[in-house]
C-alpha cells in the first residue's frame, strides 16, 4: 500500500557533521544526524506514525532551517524559531519540549530533566526519550549530559555534542553582552 502523505527531506552540511532535515506539512520533523545508529529507527516511527514516505525536495521550513542552522553555526542565533512536529509517544514528545527551555550555552543531567519533568525516578526513561529526539540541535538534546558533567552518548557522536557545547559556551558569553 502506497503511503498516503510525504515527508520532505533534503541533506544539511554542518561543521559537525551531515544532518537530514525533513519537514511535513509546513513543520519540521526531522533534524537528524545522517551517521546516526538510530537512523533506522527514527525513519520507521516517522514514516509509520504520519503515514508517509520520504521524497528528497526542499520545502519553505527546510530552507528556512538551513538558514537558522547556518546562522547558528556562525554564532548568530542562539535560538531557532522554526515550527516543529514532534512524532512520538506523549512521554517523549513531554521530554522534546522540556529541551526547548533549556537555555543555550546551559547543560542539565538527564536526572535534572527528570527533575524538572516532576519524574525523578524516570532518569532511564528521560534518557531514552532524549536520544529518540529527531529533531536534533534545535530541541538542544545535546545540552543534557551526565550528573558527574561527562559527555555521554550523543546520536551525532561525542566529538558533535563537544563543538556543539564548546561554540554555546565560547558564544554565550557574546550573547549575554
Amino acid at each position: 500500500m502506497k503511503p498516503l502523505n510525504v515527508i520532505q527531506i533534503q541533506r544539511y552540511h554542518s561543521p559537525c557533521g551531515d544532518l537530514i532535515l525533513g519537514s511535513f506539512q509546513g513543520k519540521l520533523c526531522l533534524c537528524d544526524w545522517a551517521v546516526e545508529k538510530h537512523r533506522d529507527v527514527v525513519d520507521i516511527r516517522l514514516r509509520k506514525v504520519l503515514k508517509a514516505s520520504y521524497e528528497e525536495k526542499t520545502s519553505d521550513v527546510i530552507q528556512e532551517t538551513s538558514q537558522q542552522l547556518d546562522e547558528y553555526f556562525d554564532g548568530k542565533r542562539p535560538a531557532f524559531d522554526i515550527p516543529l512536529l514532534f512524532v512520538g509517544t506523549e512521554f517523549q514528545k513531554k521530554v522534546w519540549r522540556r529541551l526547548l527551555e533549556i537555555p543555550y550555552g546551559k547543560t542539565i543531567s538527564y536526572g535534572e530533566l527528570a527533575k524538572q519533568l516532576d519524574m525523578p525516578k524516570a532518569v532511564r526513561a528521560v534518557a531514552n526519550a532524549n536520544g529518540a529526539n529527531a529533531i536534533s540541535i534545535i530541541a538542544p538534546c545535546h545540552r543534557v549530559i551526565g550528573s558527574d558533567h561527562s559527555l555521554t552518548g550523543y546520536g551525532g557522536g561525542l566529538t558533535a555534542k563537544k563543538m556543539l557545547l564548546d561554540l554555546e559556551l565560547n558564544l554565550n558569553k557574546t550573547f549575554k553582552e
